[in-house]
């Protein structure tokens, strides 16, 4: 049976759980019990941020599914120069540190791109965290047969590690874990105007990521 704890976490969830189980024995020697329930919100706590439940994968074909769970702060068009060059419409989740953090790709596709970019750390419901944050952009290519996508990982005010186990050339499935972003921060995605796709969410929507289909091409 499957722990539903993200592999990414692991050394958090080590060192934080293990200092924490560390210090509420030492509590109970010296007779300090009422430290011990510290300990313990820290363990919680710990575990309750990488945690990561299964999710039911849409098998509908010609969707993309969020990349993460959050809630929808920006959708609209905005031209896409560094990656795609092209018009693009552009969906961005912002994940809350009570949101679930692993992402997961929105669909089949091969890993033509990774490029990371260091930079400052924003709020990241903020639009500027897009232009100035941290980031780390994978570009998905032969999506439907034919088109390229961008997914970024912009990483937040608190955030200061951003995680991603994808290999360029690599098919990756709709729904597949690729990382995460530790801790509190937004994924976006970018299509071509000219694939023409449809969203299907809308401002202020909350996601899940690998489930939530954020829309359709044509």
């Amino acid at each position: 049976m499957r722990i539903p704890l993200a592999k990414y976490g692991v050394r958090q969830i080590l060192l934080f759980g293990g200092g924490s189980l560390f210090g509420a024995a030492l509590a109970a020697y010296y007779y300090l019990w009422y430290v011990a329930p510290l300990f313990a919100i820290i363990i919680l706590l710990t575990l309750f941020f990488f945690r990561d439940p299964s999710r039911r994968v849409p098998e509908e074909p010609g969707v993309l599914v969020s990349p993460a769970d959050g809630k929808v702060v920006e959708l609209g068009q905005v031209q896409e120069d560094e990656f795609l060059h092209a018009r693009a419409l552009k969906m961005a989740v912002f994940m809350s540190l009570t949101d679930v953090h692993v992402n997961r790709v929105p669909c089949d596709g091969r890993v033509e791109t990774l490029v990371h970019r260091p930079g400052r750390h924003h709020n990241a419901a903020r639009e500027a965290a897009s232009r100035e944050n941290e980031s780390l952009a994978m570009v998905l290519a032969e999506v439907e047969g034919r088109n390229r996508i961008l997914v970024r990982q912009v990483a937040g005010i608190v955030a200061r590690r951003i995680v991603c186990d994808a290999e360029v050339g690599e098919a990756m499935v709709r729904g597949r874990r690729y990382g995460m972003i530790k801790f509190g921060s937004r994924l976006e995605v970018f299509v071509p105007v000219e694939a023409g796709f449809e969203p299907a969410v809308g401002m202020g929507q909350r996601v899940r990521g690998g489930e939530t289909v954020l829309g359709r091409f044509r």
